[in-house]
């Protein structure tokens, strides 16, 4: 469950940016920046892996309006559990994770310090990017892996406990690659509460404190919604079998479309 923080602020944006190459574009950081209310917006990037990880976010976001952009390099459990990452975390308007491999950034930081400070922080309004692995890193039933297959399988996905900033909604990024459908129609068979969400390279989907969804940047996203599921065979599936799945509906959100999640509604700002 996402946590409960101090209850006296709204939760900050979820923002979940798919494909691998560790950038952003502009458009991105500059809706990142409106979002942050201070005239003086602050981030820290959070590059968590056994190596430190190459990138430009921070010339990317102080030209698009952030005053001053930190980073913490968390390299193992014990870099996760340094009380002064934790002091350099606790003033900025925005987190940005970093990381290659969800079950990589997950085993380093679940359950540390660092990642209890991150949950916190956005239960307070402090709004959380995951970029590459950290995209899928930001649900609480998080897509580890899986086999390339369009259609689902009893063992098609690999799942884990995520940062679980968020139980309505599971996410996988760089969904234009082939494969990626089946791996996610899998783990919604095995969580038929939840909506799962592609990201396409090039693109970043915003979820809001009242949990509606928009896309920014050059790609779309894809909603598998299982609400009106009306039949699965993953309970009586063998090892390997394929799953029938009945009743789900499926969107596609362009860069400029929304959705509600509450009320299943999307319309496209554009037309709207």
């Amino acid at each position: 469950m996402p946590s409960l923080g101090s209850g006296k602020f709204d939760r900050g944006y979820i923002i979940s940016i798919g494909g691998c190459k560790h950038q952003l574009d502009d458009i991105v950081a500059e809706q990142i920046r409106s979002i942050c209310l201070s005239a003086s917006a602050s981030a820290v990037i959070v590059n968590v892996g056994p190596s430190s990880i190459e990138h430009q976010l921070d010339k990317v976001l102080t030209n698009n309006g952030f005053e001053e952009c930190v980073e913490i390099s968390i390299n193992s459990r014990q870099d996760a559990n340094n009380p002064k990452h934790l002091e350099r975390m606790s003033d900025k308007e925005l987190i940005i994770i970093l990381g290659e491999k969800p079950l990589q950034i997950s085993t380093i930081i679940g359950g540390t310090p660092v990642a209890k400070q991150i949950r916190k922080l956005n239960a307070d309004g402090v709004h959380v990017v995951g970029s590459y692995g950290a995209a899928a890193l930001l649900s609480e039933h998080m897509i580890a892996g899986g086999d390339e297959s369009v259609a689902p399988k009893q063992d098609g996905v690999t799942m884990a406990p995520g940062l679980g900033l968020t139980n309505r909604f599971m996410l996988d990024y760089h969904f234009e690659q082939p494969g990626r459908l089946g791996r996610l129609l899998t783990a919604l068979s095995y969580n038929p509460f939840t909506i799962g969400i592609g990201i396409d390279e090039g693109s970043a989907l915003f979820i809001s404190p009242k949990d509606e969804l928009q896309i920014f940047g050059v790609g779309s996203a894809t909603l598998i919604d299982p609400s009106n599921l009306q039949y699965s065979s993953m309970g009586t599936a063998g090892s390997g079998d394929y799953i029938s799945l009945f009743g789900l509906q499926m969107h596609i959100l362009a860069p400029g479309s929304r959705f509600k999640a509450a009320d299943s509604k999307a319309y496209d700002e554009h037309w709207a």
